[in-house]
């Protein structure tokens, strides 16, 4: 798809929907977050590497540890993002991206422009919401 696209497009609702311009423009976001989240994973290994000494004080010590926990935790949840952003890729090269997967209705552009990744319309997650609730309640 190699369509020109002006960087000020933003989809909108008088559209038809998931049309090229639309699919290339989610195609660009979720490509741009994907490569964000790379850059970072590697600037936190680097630093990781770099700061491997052991601080002398014991409190600047628990101080380095709670840091570099933090940072692995922090890394463990964008590789996981990455993978539902890999997974968003391959919806909209198999053409189901931006359909709910439960109902196959439209997600929506407001939806979908803040949470490329999703895969339910807003009343489906709800209602997984509610039954997660549910569930926990019990």
């Amino acid at each position: 798809m190699a369509q020109s696209l002006d960087t000020e497009y933003r989809p909108t609702e008088d559209e038809p929907y998931m049309n090229p311009r639309q699919v290339e423009y989610f195609r660009r976001k979720l490509l741009a977050w994907r490569d964000e989240l790379v850059r970072g994973s590697g600037l936190t290994l680097k630093q990781l590497q770099e700061d491997d000494s052991r601080p002398a004080d014991a409190s600047d010590w628990a101080s380095s540890e709670v840091q570099r926990a933090f940072e692995l935790k922090t890394r463990d949840r964008e590789r996981k993002l990455l993978a539902k952003i890999q997974a968003a890729l391959q919806r909209i090269e198999d053409g189901s991206y931006g359909y709910c997967e439960e109902t196959q209705e439209p997600i929506g552009l407001k939806r979908l422009d803040a949470r490329p990744i999703a895969t339910l319309s807003i009343e489906a997650q709800e209602r997984h919401e509610r039954r997660e609730r549910s569930y926990r309640d019990d």
